[in-house]
């Protein structure tokens, strides 16, 4: 079924002008923002909401949040998992509430960091673990690590891959698969050429070309693409990942930063993966800025080998806040309270029924699109099967239709991930949520088709 382009507009035109009379507060608070931040907010990539300004919340507990209008919204974005646990989850807020009486920060662990690092360990199965402000960090200073005890420069990534706000990471292929810097890369230290080697989401053969150059210091992966719509990995691939990083003397690190959603332990776990190091942040900290990485024992011991105490301090890993006390006892709560076997046992099983819903969506109005599961995560794109590659993904993306899609839910009382399709359940997310989203959704795709 095609989409008449013409109808898209004008129903767009009048989503835009029905969400200015919803949001006339948040209209305001706008305007005045302008004023003293760019865009109105405090973040630029907050503009990318749909409509002409982006709401201003109220407050937010679960799976839902009011804004400064009074309008309630079931919340499917959850922070993009920052609030996958739900927002301000009971167990975490009590630990920041107490902490916050005994100090913030101090440069010296806690207890917590303790209890956090083995409970880490246990999910994972990676036994040593370092603490940062956010998943970008720990992202960064595992790629320094790696340079560090191979002797190596370069870093793999995956084409339309993401792993927060790393430089090297922001590189893609040119029509002659030359490594250029993505539309969009913004101050581009050097040349991404130059850093970076690129290869497609399930491509072990384009994998082992690039190692065998001898300058990948590291494979950097999420182990399903998720930023540019979830991607999933072919059988085999991951343990080929693995394979070819052990047989190229390269560090494989895995980010799990959103596909957690798989379950306690994430994909890791689930598929008895075995990275070198692996990271996370988000979710973790139950909506506090945190990030971790974890190591093997043979990779902390070559770190300590090459690392001279006096200069731990001035290597440019770290940060000020990292590891602080606030954020380990957030972590603490978040990971033994919320972030349970017993939690992901619900949350996932409501994903299913989500993604279910959609495809009885786009059955029933015709639509060549296709609906993707990661655990606790899914998400839809506009073509008539699965991504194998970042590049697919990305050909499958539309954004005058996504923008109408995200306007229409959100003036109906659903917030889905401003940047791609997806949808998040947490602890407290329903079966009645997922229905009213099903109902919604079919109402209006078969007004976009009618």
């Amino acid at each position: 079924m095609e989409i008449d382009r013409g109808r898209l507009a004008l129903l767009t035109k009048r989503e835009q002008q029905r969400f200015r009379e919803l949001h006339p507060k948040s209209g305001q608070l706008s305007f005045e923002a302008k004023s003293s931040m760019p865009g109105g907010v405090p973040m630029s990539w907050m503009t990318k909401w749909p409509g002409d300004f982006p709401l201003f919340v109220h407050s937010a507990q679960g799976a839902r949040f009011t804004d400064v209008d009074g309008l309630e919204y079931i919340d499917f974005c959850l922070g993009d998992t920052g609030s996958m646990t739900g927002h301000s989850p009971k167990a975490t807020t009590a630990a920041i509430k107490s902490q916050l009486d005994r100090g913030m920060t101090a440069m010296l662990p806690t207890e917590d960091a303790l209890v956090v690092s083995q409970n880490l360990a246990s999910r994972f199965g990676l036994p040593l673990w370092q603490f940062t402000v956010s998943a970008t960090d720990a992202n960064r200073h595992a790629i320094r690590y790696s340079r560090l005890i191979t002797g190596k420069n370069k870093v793999l990534v995956f084409d339309r891959c993401y792993h927060g706000s790393v430089d090297e990471t922001f590189a893609t292929l040119d029509d002659a698969s030359k490594v250029v810097a993505r539309e969009g890369n913004i101050g581009a230290p050097v040349s991404l050429d130059m850093t970076t080697r690129v290869v497609q989401f399930n491509d072990l053969e384009g994998v082992e070309s690039a190692l065998k150059q001898g300058d990948v210091a590291c494979i950097l992966t999420e182990p399903a693409l998720t930023n540019v719509g979830i991607v999933l990995p072919t059988a085999g691939f991951l343990e080929g990942l693995r394979a070819l990083a052990t047989k190229y003397g390269t560090i494989l690190i895995i980010d799990e930063t959103h596909t957690i959603s798989a379950g306690p332990g994430g994909m890791t776990a689930l598929n008895n993966l075995a990275p070198d190091i692996l990271t996370i942040g988000k979710s973790i900290g139950g909506g506090m800025p945190v990030g971790a990485f974890g190591m093997s024992e043979e990779v902390s011991a070559r770190i300590t080998r090459l690392v001279r105490r006096d200069w731990i301090d001035t290597g440019g890993i770290g940060g000020t806040l990292a590891g602080n006390a606030l954020s380990l006892a957030a972590m603490r709560a978040t990971l033994l309270e919320v972030l349970t076997p017993t939690n992901f046992a619900k949350m996932i099983p409501l994903a299913t029924e989500w993604a279910d819903g959609v495809d009885a969506v786009i059955k029933a109005c015709a639509l060549p699109w296709h609906c993707n599961r990661l655990g606790a995560r899914a998400e839809y794109n506009f073509s008539p099967s699965a991504p194998r590659t970042g590049a697919e993904a990305m050909a499958a993306g539309d954004f005058a239709i996504e923008q109408y899609l995200h306007l229409k839910m959100l003036n109906d009382g659903f917030l889905l991930t401003p940047f791609h399709n997806m949808a998040l359940m947490c602890p407290e997310t329903t079966s009645a949520d997922v229905a009213s989203h099903t109902e919604a959704m079919m109402r209006t795709c078969k007004e976009l088709v009618s």
